[in-house]
């Protein structure tokens, strides 16, 4: 399943910036349109943050939430954004690093890629690098980054304990962990967690509060904490769309247990 969910993600993605529409495909988490992404992502960057960066820029972030809201980026850190699109998150962290710092955006997708390069371009940015790879095997050193950045991404991979493993390996000792993920406030039914489509739309492969909790530890994070932000109707017309084996009585069930949250914790400075 994991090569045939990467590459449907893919497809998603590459997609979604060549019509400006959601990875998801839907409202529930990313925004089916430019009124849906407001809905989304309205309220999570203040005017300031995105002033002197390309006009259109916000309008195809596609996560759900704003990790770079989540922790103090200081001059002369490094910051990686894993699952980094068009670039919105990496481009914000830059310019609070700057001038001495520098921000890694990692992303899979050609497409996403361009995109970034062609922002990062508009931005003036001179201390920016996007990559090309997997966030099951980040192409940095050991012990390289400050802080580890994401946004609604980690949900989408099939293998979360490596990308775990990966984060906490190319963190820096006392190094920061700060995304924005989708979870859930209980395991959805098996055909959900195993249907193609569920999982490129952000639902499938959310772990519950708890097990996100436990892989963090287990990894050797600390300081784990996950705060709720927004709860999302999976009765809605589009979430529906993605939920579509779920019978009536299911989605009434688990309707409310799909959720957005802040996760922030540390890598020891001694391990």
């Amino acid at each position: 399943m994991d090569k045939d969910l990467r590459e449907q993600v893919m497809k998603k993605y590459a997609m979604a910036i060549k019509t400006k529409s959601s990875c998801c495909g839907s409202s529930v988490c990313c925004g089916e349109n430019q009124e849906a992404t407001k809905a989304i992502t309205g309220n999570l960057y203040e005017a300031a943050e995105i002033e002197g960066l390309p006009k259109d820029l916000l309008a195809t972030s596609l996560g759900c939430g704003n990790p770079t809201a989540l922790e103090t980026l200081h001059a002369g850190e490094i910051v990686l954004d894993l699952g980094s699109g068009a670039g919105l998150d990496v481009l914000l962290s830059a310019k609070r690093v700057a001038p001495s710092g520098k921000a890694y955006g990692l992303d899979m997708t050609d497409e996403m890629l361009a995109e970034a390069n062609s922002n990062k371009e508009k931005s003036g940015l001179a201390n920016v690098e996007f990559l090309k790879g997997h966030i099951e095997d980040i192409p940095l050193p050991e012990s390289s980054v400050d802080v580890v950045i994401s946004n609604c991404v980690i949900n989408l991979s099939a293998d979360k304990d490596q990308v775990f493993r990966e984060i906490f390996r190319v963190l820096k000792p006392g190094g920061r962990l700060a995304v924005s993920d989708i979870v859930t406030t209980k395991p959805l039914p098996a055909k959900i967690q195993n249907d193609l489509l569920a999982w490129s739309g952000c639902i499938a492969g959310a772990l519950t509060e708890q097990e996100y909790q436990n892989k963090l530890s287990k990894t050797g994070f600390t300081d784990i904490e996950i705060i709720f932000t927004r709860v999302y109707d999976l009765t809605s017309s589009t979430a529906q769309k993605i939920v579509a084996a779920m019978t009536e009585n299911e989605l009434k069930e688990f309707n409310g247990s799909l959720v957005s949250a802040f996760v922030r914790a540390k890598k020891p400075t001694s391990t």
